[in-house]
């Protein structure tokens, strides 16, 4: 396993689209800053970056600023600089094709029509890093997928979706000190009702 470990946030810049379902990567690295106490202060290699130390790891936290269907450059640059092994990346970011708040981890797959993931791997050359998507559920028939994920959401939306990004604050933690199958062991399963 490499040395450094490099956790990406797939999102937007700016206020515009903070508070939008295509921000959810963001929303994950926000938690994550504040859970393991690693400040996002730099601006390295196109990307809002934080490195730290947590759960027995050195931690890049990383939100790529070149806008969602470009997150490519910014990735492949980190992990080209620092020589890194593409199984110590995990990518969160939103997926139509999921459920409503629910979570789902792999090792390796397509970018399934998600535009910001389609980059990465193509800079990357490769589709087998682990990822972890959130699910935002389908738009309605009057909404195309772009105008779906970049509109506001409302106030039960943003609760469901902000106890997803926890939840997948929570697995990524697991993922820094565990093997991924135990993480989609435990992630992957749907959420009961009475679970937190």
């Amino acid at each position: 396993m490499s040395s450094l470990r490099v956790i990406v946030g797939l999102g937007n810049p700016g206020l515009r689209y903070a508070q939008t379902r295509h921000n959810l990567g963001f929303w994950v690295i926000d938690r994550l800053s504040e859970r393991l106490m690693i400040p996002m202060m730099q601006h390295k290699f196109g990307a809002k970056i934080g490195v730290g130390h947590a759960c027995g790891q050195r931690i890049m936290l990383a939100k790529p600023q070149s806008f969602m269907n470009r997150s490519g450059r910014p990735v492949a640059d980190i992990m080209n600089f620092y020589q890194l092994e593409l199984d110590s990346l995990l990518v969160i970011y939103d997926d139509i094709d999921l459920d409503l708040g629910s979570l789902r981890v792999k090792g390796s797959g397509s970018a399934g029509g998600h535009r910001g993931m389609a980059d990465i791997i193509q800079h990357l050359g490769s589709d087998t890093f682990p990822r972890l998507r959130i699910g935002v559920g389908q738009p309605p028939s009057f909404l195309t997928a772009a105008d779906y994920v970049l509109q506001g959401i409302g106030v039960a939306e943003t609760k469901i979706l902000e106890e997803a990004a926890n939840r997948a604050a929570q697995a990524t933690e697991m993922w820094l000190q565990e093997d991924l199958l135990a993480v989609m062991n435990l992630y992957n399963r749907k959420q009961t009702k009475n679970e937190t």
